[in-house]
Parts: structure tokens; sequence; C-alpha cells
């Protein structure tokens, strides 16, 4: 089953942890996007096998604020928010 958690910790300062679960092997896709939708940085871009993974991303370089995130792979899409507190 597709999976797509909440980050932790949520808010958080200047670390913070996704985790994620693809049921099958595929192409993914993790990207962080500000409040107006533009692509931060996209933290996973490749063929992936089935199972459970963790990312962490540094904001150290971003201002406080809502950030989104969101994962794809086949058919599966998920988009989750988190806020950066400073």
């Amino acid at each position: 089953m597709y999976e797509l958690s909440q980050n932790y910790p949520n808010p958080f300062n200047p670390t913070t942890t996704l985790s994620y679960a693809i049921p099958r092997s595929g192409d993914v896709t993790l990207i962080i996007y500000n409040i107006l939708g533009e692509e931060i940085i996209s933290l996973v871009n490749e063929f992936k096998s089935a199972g459970r993974y963790e990312i962490t991303w540094d904001a150290s370089a971003q201002s406080s604020g809502i950030y989104f995130y969101r994962l794809k792979s086949g058919d599966f899409e998920e988009t989750k928010k988190m806020v950066l507190l400073k």
C-alpha cells in the first residue's frame, strides 16, 4: 500500500524527516513546494524498489513558512503540509 507519512517533527527547524512506502518498484518523485506552489527542491527523482524509505530535508536556506511535499509513484499522488519555524 502506498503511504506518505506526516513529516517529523512538524513544525521543524531546520531539519525534518519525510517517510514514505511504495508497494511495488517504480519511478518515484518527492518534491518540496513553497506556499506559492513553486518547486523548492526535488528530494527524490529515481527508480525505487518496493519498500519503506526515509529522507531528511535540511531547510536551513529557506525562510519560515508553510511548505508542501508531494509524493508521486505510479498512479499514486499525495501532498502534505509542513511548517518551518525559525
